[in-house]
C-alpha cells in the first residue's frame, strides 16, 4: 500500500488495527474487480482509506454507507464519545466532514461514493452485485443483524463478506459482530477465509 495513503490512515480517528486495515486493502484490491466494494460504517474514514486504496488499485469503486450520526457507543456520555465530532447546533454527532477530509487527503474522492443514510435504507436502493461488503456499523444486536440481513444477499458469487470486531470471549468485547459471523457460516452460503485479529472474512459460494 502507498506510504502516503498509509500515513493518512494512521492519522485518521478510528479503531481499526493497522494489520486489519492492510488485510482490507488486499481484499478490496482482489475482490474489487468483481464489483463495487461497500463499507457499512465509515466513521471518519480510517477503513475507507484502506478499502478505497484497494478499490482504486482494482479500478473499482468504494461505496461508503453511514448516517454519520454515530453508533451507540459514540453518543454523549458513552465510552467512545469524541466531543470534537459533536454538532452542537444539531445536538447530534456528525462525522461526515471528517470523512470527506480524510478522502480528500488520501486522493480518493473520485473512487469513493458516499451514501449518507442508514444501512437498511441504502440497501433498499441497491441492486448491483458486489465484490465485497465490509460490516463495521452499529454494534448492537439489532443493528448488526440488520446490516447482515440487508447486504449479504447482494454479494456476487465469489465475493467476500468481512466483519469487524469478532470477540469469541464476551469479556473482551460485544457479541453482535461475532453472532452475525456465525450466522453467516451456519447459512451454508459462505466458506471461511483466514481471520486477521478481529477481522473475519467469508467468501460467497
Amino acid at each position: 500500500m502507498d506510504s502516503q495513503l498509509l500515513a493518512v490512515a494512521r492519522a485518521c480517528k478510528g479503531y481499526l488495527d493497522e494489520a486489519e486495515g492492510l488485510r482490507l486493502y488486499e481484499l478490496a484490491r482482489e475482490y474489487g474487480r468483481r464489483g463495487p466494494v461497500v463499507e457499512i460504517g465509515s466513521y471518519c474514514g480510517k477503513s475507507s482509506v484502506y478499502l478505497g486504496a484497494g478499490a482504486q488499485a482494482a479500478r473499482g469503486m468504494l461505496v461508503c454507507v453511514d448516517h454519520h450520526r454515530g453508533s451507540e457507543e459514540h453518543q454523549p456520555g458513552e465510552q467512545y464519545h469524541d466531543p470534537e465530532l459533536f454538532d452542537a447546533d444539531a445536538g447530534r454527532m456528525d462525522t461526515l466532514r471528517e470523512l470527506r477530509k480524510t478522502l480528500r487527503l488520501a486522493g480518493l474522492e473520485d473512487t469513493a461514493a458516499l451514501l449518507v443514510t442508514s444501512s437498511v435504507s441504502a440497501a433498499r436502493l441497491w441492486s448491483t452485485p458486489l465484490g465485497m461488503v465490509f460490516i463495521d456499523g452499529g454494534h448492537s444486536f439489532p443493528a448488526a443483524h440488520a446490516d447482515y440481513d440487508s447486504w449479504h444477499g447482494k454479494l456476487a458469487q465469489g465475493g467476500v463478506l468481512a466483519i469487524h470486531d469478532l470477540f469469541p470471549n464476551p469479556a473482551e468485547g460485544g457479541q453482535a459482530p461475532i453472532e452475525i459471523y456465525r450466522k453467516a457460516i451456519a447459512s451454508g452460503l459462505f466458506e471461511q477465509l483466514p481471520t486477521t485479529k478481529t477481522l473475519g472474512v467469508l467468501r460467497r459460494k
